[in-house]
């Protein structure tokens, strides 16, 4: 245990800050997960901006390492890129009755 008022609140802190960092680092991984299984190229370039982000935020904050970063966002992309856009069907057209 603790003998100092400071080393009381550096515990208090560690506590806080690692609590906070292991939900950012969670977010991420979910995120990551959703993409990855996303097949629609719309949805997902915009999935990717956001992760994208999130692995910024998190290699700043030297929460995750910043090779890391750039490899996962490297694979991400090149994921995102090979999903095919998807065509959008024409309507038929229907003759609208006028009396």
């Amino acid at each position: 245990m603790a003998n100092h008022k400071s080393a009381v609140k550096r515990i208090r802190q560690t506590k806080t800050r690692n609590a906070k960092n292991r939900l950012q680092h969670k977010t991420a991984r979910n995120a990551i997960k959703i993409l990855k299984e996303t097949t629609n190229k719309k949805d997902a370039d915009k999935l990717l901006t956001d992760v994208t982000s999130m692995l910024d935020k998190l290699s700043k904050n030297n929460i995750i390492h910043k090779n890391k970063s750039a490899n996962l966002k490297s694979k991400l992309s090149k994921h995102v890129n090979s999903l095919k856009p998807v065509k959008k069907v024409a309507k038929p057209k229907t003759k609208s009755k006028s009396s």
